[in-house]
């Protein structure tokens, strides 16, 4: 059972909040819809019901609002448009990454790709998908931890007559295992298909609130249906007579506040041959999937498979975020290949400075080509979340919490460190063909100074991270990262007085300094922001 009570958006100026004082129920095994016009206040109502929308009023789900639900996407799952994911990942990547933050296996993503029939196409990019099929897989997302209710904005917006008729079998059979559905919609034919109740918006206020058959019976207007190849000229003569006249194609009209026989004796009168004349009402017909065929549909549940919350789950998903799409590996191999590059610059220009050789850190740079790398890695851990907003059907505008965070800068950290001992070991390759054995540095007898090129490179990686969580774009974490050695070093330098940075010591004391002020300056203002976030 959804309750929603007393939905009421924020103001923005001197304009009246979008959703006004909203409450209805959706009940489980009933299909709820919520028609308007455009700018009614449907999609503002989903919003305030996931609580992703700053307002006034609750919404219920089995008595408790969404977030007093230890697994909030076991109750209510959302489709509030396209697929948020990114273009180059696969359906079945995005969905097990979207399984993995649920807190489901990564079989239940074979299992709903089956259900939406989608199993075929479980290798192709979200970004090569048609309207149809990505709709399918918003409605795969949806159903991933089994919900006890879908929330779906418009979802049959623009689809084909086939794919509307499937979606409607889907939601049958949805409804028929005991789940509650509420969608939108702003055609009154296509709601009274579908839904069991039909509330109706006006202006963010509630207009009515009744079952599908009263709203058909008393919303919808009568009309008679038209069709002939002359339709075009019958409705021209049927207008002048003052009669309101739709067209729904070349030969088909819809003429409103008349009767059969009315427009039969104008036809007959101008020679006009008609092919249809019947009474009609808006609600066209029956739902174009036959009702027997939702029993050949059902979904299978997930309940069983869903394992106790942990952090387990929010690292599930940072490692499938960050192996899912190309970019990362490219960004690695680059950065390696660079280190590689100044490695051999350095030893070739007759630089013997053996450290910075074995990390390929020319001095034109702010700082070595793996520090770089894995700062721009950490940057888009949060960059690519904001621009594709995956999580964001899942109870948060913006995913920023801190076990996300934590994860985040766990396999970060790991990322980082092996950047930093793959850079240092092509180096060290490079040192030991070009300058023979003995010229490579022992870890061992530099313990301090390899310990400092480690920090280094999760000191950026941390720092990328937590400048594009409070920044929110790859851009200026990356920013945030290059500002340390650009900006804050040399601050830090002048105020204790220290010389210049030793060429030698990749981990100087004013930039390991410099990267711990600016770590702990930038936890403080995410943190802020997550604290902000909730008190909203």
């Amino acid at each position: 059972m959804i309750q929603a009570i007393g939905l009421t958006s924020a103001s923005r100026g001197d304009r009246p909040p979008a959703v006004d004082d909203l409450s209805f129920e959706a009940r489980p095994g009933e299909v709820t819809a919520l028609l308007g016009e455009s700018g009614a206040g449907k999609s503002t109502a989903l919003r305030l019901m996931l609580e992703l929308e700053p307002g006034r009023g609750v919404t219920l789900f089995d008595g408790r609002p969404l977030h007093r639900h230890q697994h909030p996407a076991r109750q209510a799952g959302a489709m509030l448009g396209d697929v948020p994911g990114h273009p180059a990942r696969t359906v079945r990547g995005h969905l097990r990454m979207l399984a993995a933050a649920a807190g489901v296996p990564a079989t239940r993503a074979e299992q709903v790709l089956e259900v939406v029939g989608l199993s075929d196409m479980a290798g192709h990019r979200l970004g090569s998908l048609s309207l149809g099929v990505d709709r399918r897989l918003g409605l795969a997302a949806a159903l991933l931890a089994d919900p006890a209710a879908l929330i779906l904005d418009d979802p049959a917006r623009d689809l084909t007559p086939r794919d509307t008729g499937w979606l409607h079998g889907l939601l049958r059979s949805y409804t028929a295992q005991g789940g509650a559905v509420v969608i939108t919609g702003r055609d009154p034919k296509a709601v009274a298909r579908i839904a069991d109740r039909v509330v109706t918006l006006h202006g963010g206020r509630l207009v009515a609130d009744q079952p599908a058959a009263e709203f058909g019976r008393t919303r919808l207007r009568p009309y008679v249906a038209v069709r002939s190849p002359q339709a075009q000229r019958l409705a021209a003569l049927l207008t002048h007579d003052g009669t309101e006249v739709v067209s729904d194609s070349g030969s088909r009209i819809a003429v409103y506040g008349t009767t059969p026989a009315h427009v039969g004796e104008t036809a007959f009168r101008h020679g006009i041959l008609l092919h249809q004349l019947a009474d009609a009402t808006a609600d066209s017909g029956p739902p174009p999937v036959p009702p027997a065929a939702y029993d050949t549909m059902p979904i299978p549940p997930a309940r069983e498979a869903v394992p106790p919350p942990g952090p387990v789950r929010p690292l599930r998903y940072e490692l499938r975020r960050l192996a899912g799409v190309r970019t990362p590996w490219l960004i690695a191999a680059a950065s390696l290949l660079a280190s590689l590059a100044g490695a051999l610059v350095l030893l070739r220009t007759g630089h013997h400075l053996s450290l910075r050789a074995v990390t390929g850190w020319p001095h034109l740079l702010p700082l070595p080509p793996a520090a770089l790398g894995a700062g721009l890695l950490g940057a888009l851990a949060y960059g690519q979340e904001f621009r594709y907003p995956a999580l964001t059907p899942d109870r948060a505008a913006v995913p920023r919490q801190l076990r996300l965070l934590a994860a985040k800068l766990a396999v970060n950290s790991a990322v980082a460190l092996l950047l930093a001992a793959l850079a240092a070991g092509l180096g060290a390759a490079a040192v030991w063909l070009l300058e023979g054995p003995g010229s490579v540095p022992s870890p061992v007898d530099h313990t301090a100074v390899t310990v400092g090129w480690a920090a280094l490179n999760v000191g950026c990686a941390w720092a990328g991270v937590l400048a594009a969580g409070v920044f929110r774009t790859t851009a200026l974490g990356m920013a945030g990262v290059l500002a340390v050695p650009l900006l804050v070093a040399p601050v830090v330098r002048k105020a204790a007085s220290a010389p210049a940075i030793d060429a030698v010591r990749l981990a100087a004391e004013p930039v390991r300094y410099s990267f711990g002020l600016a770590l702990v300056a930038l936890l403080c203002a995410y943190v802020a922001t997550v604290l902000r976030g909730r008190a909203g």
